[in-house]
């Protein structure tokens, strides 16, 4: 997504991935959206020319077009990482694709990389890659650092689609190290990149995979492309000089002190040199001391730094960068933050925290309010029936008094407007098509999952299936059915048309969810064969692409 001024302000949104909750089944989209931030409207627009469907990409905002990068596709078999670029003209409204010689020196496929417009051209630093080896179907991760630098042609009629051309950056200064999901934000007051977080895959074996997470704060010199470290300076404190040099003053009058005793003990031929070699020395005692202040300290900037993360949100403001939300992995958990924070950056001294992010180490459901509730009313209920018949009797004479003037009361007889009324029976309609949604959402993931039993595959019908197809699929399954039912009598087109029945019933309570799941696949942009190839993808490792 990216963000222009233009027009009161506008986001643009380019594709990404649909995943089934039991991460089984996912879709990418090519769909292009903007919203207005105005009138808080989105508008989609369809042209013929545009990328493929995909999700990892990056987009920037360069005056009034939209550059595009990468990405990758999960076709089921493999990921197929992607090193395309594209350009949309706001203005015009129309895609198009920036090709490049096989010969010429250009980044490589990628996701999850950093994309940055500079005053000339675009900045791409690091991302995620994997490679394969022959038809294995799992590939070897692979954390990118390198730097490219592309120059955008522009003419008196617009862009020069062909005169674009990739320039290899040397790595300069103190680089980040290798890793993706970094983000990174200009700060045009200095002509900087500012860069956060990332994560690092290490892909021990096909079956082990053990990430690093980063709370780092880099800057790219976008003049030199040089990179520096951006750590939080520590406030000195008042009369610290002076009080620095008088603990000197004492550690060395301490140890000459002491010398002068151990040249005694040892004149003396006493026993004390051991005890005294046991005992730890001034400096290691004032170290020590100096140590623990430190963890001590309440306004180290150092425990202001978020924790570490990736794919989180950048934006500098003048001197002023803001943090938000991210992704932090733990085991097998994922957690999507949305803590946010600020930083001067002319300042470096501490982060502020607007708004603070509690992770819940237990995640497991407990049951709802309404159970609780139930459970509490039957604890109360065998409470009052110890206490005698008496209080039991009054207490549903109470409840009958409190329901009975409820009765058939209406809505309109509540003296609504009109106007209240519509609003009322538009909340209703938009909270059961959010229910349905949410429905259809998770019937799309466990449809597609490996684990089903034949009985719950035969009885359900599948995601684009019609009702012919789904009859022909399952015939014998409700012939049998059918069959079972009338007592093992029915037999020939009787026991055909009484299976047929029984296949329409089970469709029927199925259809509202499989016309919802057309309408959300609709809505992403997707062809038919797009369709059926994200039915078929999935994966365990898809947790960890970036």
């Amino acid at each position: 997504m990216v963000a222009t001024p233009a027009g009161g302000g506008k986001l643009w949104l380019f594709g990404g991935e649909f995943s089934a909750p039991n991460q089984t089944s996912f879709h990418h989209y090519r769909d292009l959206w903007s919203f207005d931030i105005t009138t808080h409207t989105w508008e989609r627009f369809d042209t013929k020319v545009r990328p493929s469907a995909r999700s990892g990409h990056r987009m920037v905002m360069w005056k009034q077009y939209i550059f595009l990068f990468g990405g990758f596709q999960d076709t089921g078999i493999r990921t197929s990482y992607l090193s395309d670029l594209w350009v949309f003209d706001t203005n015009e409204y129309r895609w198009n694709q920036i090709e490049f010689s096989e010969h010429v020196q250009k980044p490589g496929a990628r996701s999850g990389f950093s994309f940055l417009p500079t005053t000339d051209g675009l900045i791409l630093h690091g991302g995620y890659t994997k490679t394969y080896e022959g038809k294995r179907s799992i590939g070897i991760g692979q954390a990118l650092s390198d730097t490219w630098y592309l120059r955008v042609p522009v003419t008196e009629s617009g862009l020069d689609l062909k005169g674009f051309k990739w320039e290899k950056k040397k790595k300069s200064g103190y680089a980040p190290t290798p890793r993706s999901g970094c983000t990174m934000a200009l700060w045009a007051a200095k002509s900087m990149g500012v860069l956060f977080g990332g994560v690092y895959d290490d892909d021990k074996d096909e079956e082990t995979l053990d990430s690093v997470f980063y709370n780092e704060l880099f800057g790219l010199n976008l003049n030199g492309t040089r990179w520096i470290s951006l750590p939080l300076k520590r406030k000195k404190k008042a009369g610290g000089g002076r009080k620095k040099k008088q603990k000197a003053a004492e550690a060395a009058a301490q140890a000459q002190k002491d010398e002068d005793e151990d040249m005694e003990d040892a004149e003396r031929g006493s026993d004390a040199e051991d005890e005294a070699d046991n005992e730890p020395k001034p400096w290691e005692v004032a170290a020590q001391k100096k140590l623990e202040e430190e963890e001590d300290d309440p306004n180290d900037p150092e425990k202001s730094i978020p924790f570490a993360r990736y794919n989180t949100m950048l934006a500098v403001q003048r001197n002023t960068l803001y943090l938000y939300g991210g992704i932090l992995e733990t085991g097998t958990r994922e957690y999507t933050l949305d803590d946010f924070h600020t930083l001067q950056l002319d300042k470096l001294d501490r982060f502020n925290c607007l708004k603070e992010c509690i992770i819940e180490n237990d995640n497991e459901w407990q049951g709802s309010d309404s159970e609780k509730d139930d459970d509490n009313d039957s604890e109360s209920e065998g409470e009052g029936s110890q206490d005698g018949s008496k209080s039991g009797s009054e207490s549903d004479e109470g409840e009958a008094r409190d329901e009975g003037p409820m009765e058939g009361v209406e809505l309109e007889n509540l003296q609504l407007t009109d106007a209240e009324l519509a609003a009322a029976e538009a909340r209703r309609a938009q909270a059961e098509a959010e229910e349905l949604r949410k429905r259809a959402t998770a019937f799309l993931g466990v449809s597609t999952a490996t684990n089903r039993t034949e009985e719950d595959i035969n009885s359900t019908p599948q995601p684009g299936e019609t009702l012919a197809a789904f009859f022909a699929r399952t015939k014998e399954y409700w012939t049998m059915k059918a069959f079972t039912a009338s007592g093992e009598t029915n037999r020939g087109k009787e026991l055909r048309r009484d299976g047929f029945a029984l296949a329409e019933e089970a469709y029927q309570q199925y259809q509202p969810l499989l016309e919802e799941i057309v309408r959300i696949q609709a809505q992403a942009g997707l062809d038919a064969e797009e369709l059926r190839a994200g039915g078929r993808a999935g994966g365990a490792e898809s947790r960890n692409r970036r």
